[in-house]
């Protein structure tokens, strides 16, 4: 075989695809120990109804394991069979971490090294698509004889490495694999334990230090390669290197899809203020501008503030802007970019039969010395304008936007009101435990700069509360 060391294949079918409320219903595993081969398999009952689409898929009936043993009646013999073995498997977290959760309920902490065969065939096949096992059976012809069984799935696994080594420059097998199971080198004051139970999935991860002082918050599309790039990085930060000092436990955040993430991220570090996360724009100085008409029919910005006006319903708001400098600079940057009147716009204090400098520098039409009519002045205004005006809350009230997780394994349904992101709930009965809306911010700005371009692209699904 392809290593020295022991390895064992295996595979597990199951109630569902959430370990932490589903359950295992049934066990294959094939050992290789030099060219000993050994095979073992067993149902299990998983105390709880297997779902009809589960008994569709793998066969498995609650029939059939009604009369099998429990977990922790199997639990020791299959622990023998994997302590100090390579646990190879297809999506070798999802069997991993199902293994992993069965033990910790009987108090035993299991670890071992995992290799995945999805991301083994995608680094020696990157030519092709499709890495799933029915792809890797046809596309190397491998034995099967009892697919979406445990053991028939994990037998097909010893196949592909056997063909694999029989075909590939073993340098090239060894490279990858060696790639896929190496683990980070962690700072001698952190538990090696720390990297086991990272997910491969979106979601938020903070890091803890001393006293569970919060140090950082960080979003990911792949918790687990983000935060195995802290300790792998060659060259790091000076803020960096402080951070890592500091690390003593780290906590993550599952979520289904990026937006969940970001709206996760935004409340976290609105609620816990990191220490080394760079400082939230203070919501009281956030501004925008709005247009009014003088008593002349002239279009005139003015300045609004957060603090003083709801940014949700408020109409002919344009920009977000940090601070009331910021805003001005970018007003100033528009007028030139669209020759529009300094005076006009209220960036110079007009002067009878005077023009702006802006006039004089050839970057106004003469607004400000009747040269341009003011509904000409008007309409360029708006059109410089209308790329950034603020959205005002299109929705009478609170809605949900629904996530569901591939094969229903988890749903995420995201409360908002008014821009304000107001938590998370798996169903819409969850609703009535929310806290209530009336003490929360009226706008968030970065709430709004997340779902503001999603929610006009049309491809979210949004649920309407009464």
């Amino acid at each position: 075989m392809l290593f020295a060391r022991p390895m064992v294949f295996v595979d597990l079918e199951t109630t569902g695809a959430n370990a932490d409320c589903d359950r295992i219903t049934e066990i294959g595993i094939v050992e290789i120990d030099g060219d000993h081969i050994l095979e073992w398999s067993t149902l299990v009952n998983p105390g709880v109804p297997i779902p009809a689409f589960i008994q569709n898929l793998t066969g498995i009936t609650d029939e059939m394991v009604a009369n099998a043993p429990p977990f922790e009646a199997v639990a020791q013999e299959a622990l023998e069979r994997l302590k100090g073995r390579l646990f190879v498997a297809h999506n070798a977290r999802f069997d991993y971490g199902f293994l992993r959760n069965e033990f910790k309920r009987l108090g035993i902490k299991f670890s071992s090294t995992a290799l995945c065969t999805v991301k083994l065939s995608r680094r020696l096949f990157p030519q092709h698509h499709k890495h799933n096992l029915d792809a890797l059976i046809q596309r190397h012809n491998l034995p099967i004889d009892n697919r979406h069984r445990a053991l028939g799935d994990a037998k097909a696994l010893m196949f592909f490495m056997q063909n694999i080594n029989e075909t590939l420059p073993k340098e090239s097998i060894t490279d990858a694999i060696n790639a896929i199971i190496q683990r980070p080198i962690l700072p001698a004051h952190l538990d090696p334990a720390i990297l086991d139970d990272l997910p491969e999935s979106y979601g938020v991860y903070l890091f803890y230090g001393e006293e569970n002082q919060l140090l950082y918050i960080g979003k990911s599309n792949h918790i687990r390669k983000s935060i195995y790039s802290y300790f792998t990085k060659e060259v790091r930060q000076t803020n960096e290197v402080t951070l890592l000092e500091q690390l003593r436990r780290i906590e993550c955040i599952e979520t289904v899809s990026e937006l969940g993430a970001l709206l996760t991220e935004s409340r976290l570090m609105k609620e816990r203020q990191p220490l080394y996360n760079p400082r939230l724009i203070q919501r009281n100085d956030l501004c925008s501008w709005q247009t009014e008409e003088d008593e002349n029919g002239a279009l005139i910005p003015r300045l609004r503030f957060s603090r003083d006006v709801d940014f949700g319903v408020r109409q002919n708001l344009y920009g977000l802007f940090t601070s009331g400098k910021v805003a001005i600079k970018a007003l100033r940057s528009l007028a030139d970019a669209h020759l529009l009147c300094y005076s006009k716009l209220g960036l110079e204090s007009p002067t009878i039969g005077k023009s702006c400098s802006a006039y004089h520098s050839k970057n106004c039409l003469g607004a400000c010395i009747g040269i341009e009519p003011t509904a000409s002045h008007n309409a360029r205004l708006k059109g410089a304008l209308s790329k950034s005006q603020v959205q005002a809350w299109p929705f009478n009230g609170l809605i949900g936007i629904k996530e569901t997780a591939p094969l229903g394994a988890r749903t995420d349904i995201h409360l908002i009101d008014n821009w304000c992101y107001l938590g998370t709930i798996a169903t819409e009965d969850e609703y009535s435990s929310q806290p209530d809306r009336q003490n929360l911010a009226s706008f968030d700005v970065d709430v709004y700069k997340v779902l503001n371009k999603q929610m006009r692209s049309g491809k979210l699904n949004i649920i309407f509360f009464q």
